[in-house]
């Protein structure tokens, strides 16, 4: 018998009168991944989860490119990623000038750092070791662990940012839960994610590239702002892309270039830029403000 579908209710972030089905395994890269949907409110999932240590997941090997699913190490291009972070700090403050800025997944604390050159007090929460105790050692005060694990007060925080993090994060209830309560009643929250209802995700089918191993749940703008709007948020500002100037983007990938014809990769970029501001989730990425 197939229990999948009460199981998958327990964590259900809106009423728990979801209708839970097997979609189809993934086709990217190797992974092979099951994964479910819920006909209800379109959200998705990989089930079951039981195989993925996130502890485990986010060590040193991660980092390094030592493993099949890796992380690109901003510590080795931090000049050039500063110039994303930075446009996306200057959007925040027209929103919110000051206050108390928490990163959650917040990786070896570039991004923090660069908001408390802003004027902002910054904290962060991260599940590895390896790269939290980097973010301490650097003077950024991060909760090595799960946010759910995390002791904050209730009201703690001005902004609070998940920046390419809530699709790793499972228990999405107990998870969008915490996030309303530590945030403060005029606070700001900043999510980027996938968006499952774009028209990338619907064309590419099993072959899209954000199915990975560590990504748990997989979002869309719709049920994003039922949960959000659940626990009491009521305005919200979305993004298709990114939240930021398209210069900031072709400055950043300079970081990587080795020659001048990867000049070239700036078309690419910049179509890509073009393409989901025109034509609004055609794209894979969107970014969402909500304000309670």
């Amino acid at each position: 018998m197939d229990n999948s579908s009460e199981e998958l209710k327990k964590n259900c972030p809106l009423n728990k009168d979801c209708d839970w089905n097997f979609k189809f395994n993934s086709e990217y890269n190797y992974y092979d991944l099951p994964i479910y949907k819920c006909n209800t409110c379109n959200l998705e999932t990989i089930y079951p989860k039981d195989k993925y240590d996130l502890k485990t997941m986010y060590e040193a090997s991660y980092y390094q490119g030592n493993q099949a699913y890796s992380y690109i190490d901003e510590r080795k291009n931090e000049k050039h990623e500063s110039y994303v972070w930075d446009a996306r700090i200057k959007n925040i403050m027209k929103f919110k000038k000051e206050g108390k800025f928490l990163d959650i997944g917040s990786s070896f604390g570039g991004f923090l750092s660069r908001a408390r050159s802003f004027g902002f007090e910054s904290y962060g929460v991260e599940i590895s070791n390896y790269s939290a105790k980097y973010a301490n050692d650097r003077g950024i005060p991060t909760f090595k662990g799960s946010i759910l694990d995390a002791n904050f007060p209730e009201k703690s925080f001005d902004v609070i940012t998940l920046i390419e993090v809530i699709e790793h994060l499972d228990k999405p209830d107990l998870v969008f839960e915490k996030l309303a309560s530590i945030l403060n009643d005029d606070g700001l929250l900043v999510i980027q994610t996938a968006n499952f209802d774009g028209s990338q995700a619907k064309n590419k089918g099993p072959k899209y590239h954000y199915y990975l191993p560590g990504h748990l749940y997989y979002y869309s703008l719709g049920n994003l702002k039922l949960i959000l709007t659940k626990l009491g948020f009521k305005n919200f500002v979305s993004y298709y892309g990114v939240d930021f100037p398209l210069m900031a983007k072709l400055k950043k990938s300079r970081g990587s270039f080795k020659t001048l014809l990867d000049y070239l990769k700036w078309f690419k970029i910049a179509y890509y830029h073009l393409q989901s501001k025109l034509f609004k989730g055609s794209t894979s990425s969107m970014v969402l403000y909500a304000f309670k």
